[in-house]
């Protein structure tokens, strides 16, 4: 049995995760997302990566966990996934000819020696200016409900931007690999070693 796990039910976190070729076992945490009041978006997105992968961690000794959870920030809002297609419209039409800041949390928990870590990487969106009718044939052909800020990076999304920035691209989509990497290594597991240990 694969001794890392990831604490995502999300296909997109999944098909990051395989770019690595580390087996791997996932599974879904239930957990209640709300912000606490006053919570920083960066203290949300520690706050839940961290639950989740400690909720799948309860039923994986010995294993590595990697939890993850992602939110956009606009105008002082904390917004995640939309839920329906009218709201995914409004955000993307608040979104529209402006920056937008995605947040994406990383936990990674060693239940062999209970340790973990945890941290955050950003990335920013300069959307473009969009049409009503774009907004709407986006919402409609893609369905990026389940998606924090209302569009997904791995599809039509990257036709919403004028311009992208930070460390690495696959933080908007889910899953920090780079930051992944690093924390897997220093947890004793390299994507590029022997992985004879774990």
């Amino acid at each position: 049995m694969p001794r890392l796990v990831l604490a995502s039910g999300s296909r997109w976190r999944r098909q990051l995760l395989d770019r690595l070729g580390l087996p791997y076992a996932w599974a879904s945490p239930d957990i209640d997302e709300t912000p606490l009041p006053g919570e920083t978006p960066e203290a949300l997105v520690h706050r839940l990566a961290l639950a989740k992968a400690s909720r799948v961690a309860e039923a994986h000794p010995e294993h590595l966990v990697i939890g993850s959870d992602q939110v956009a920030v606009f105008d002082g809002d904390i917004l995640g996934k939309p839920g329906d297609a009218a709201t995914a419209r409004i955000q993307l039409a608040r979104f529209s000819g402006h920056r937008v800041t995605f947040l994406t949390g990383l936990a990674l928990i060693d239940t062999r020696n209970a340790r973990h870590w945890v941290c955050h990487e950003r990335y920013d969106a300069l959307f473009r200016r969009l049409t009503d009718s774009e907004i709407a044939r986006y919402v409609e052909r893609e369905q990026p409900l389940d998606s924090a800020g209302s569009f997904r990076m791995e599809g039509l999304g990257i036709a919403l931007f004028e311009k992208l920035e930070g460390d690495d691209p696959n933080t908007l989509i889910g899953l920090p690999l780079i930051r992944l990497c690093a924390l897997l290594r220093e947890a004793g597991l390299d994507p590029l070693g022997d992985q004879g240990s774990w």
